[in-house]
C-alpha cells in the first residue's frame, strides 16, 4: 500500500487555528463566534411587531345560512 502524502501547509493552518482557539478561550473564558449576525435593537422588525399583536385585526364572525 502507498502512504499519503500528508499536506504540510494544511497542517500548519490546522495548528494555527487551535492555538487561535486555545489563546481565545483562554482570554475571554468561552469562543467567540465572529460570523454570528446581531440585529440592531433599534431597526423596525415586522415579523416581531406582529407577533407582539394580540388582538387580531379582523375578526369574521360565521352564521350558519338560514337564520
Amino acid at each position: 500500500m502507498k502512504q499519503k502524502k500528508k499536506h504540510s501547509v494544511m497542517e500548519q493552518v490546522k495548528a494555527a487555528r487551535k492555538q487561535s482557539r486555545e489563546e481565545e478561550i483562554q482570554t475571554h473564558g468561552k469562543s467567540i463566534n465572529y460570523r454570528k449576525v446581531i440585529a440592531s435593537k433599534m431597526q423596525y422588525n415586522r415579523k416581531k411587531n406582529k407577533a407582539d399583536d394580540e388582538v387580531l385585526p379582523y375578526l369574521l364572525h360565521l352564521t350558519p345560512k338560514g337564520e
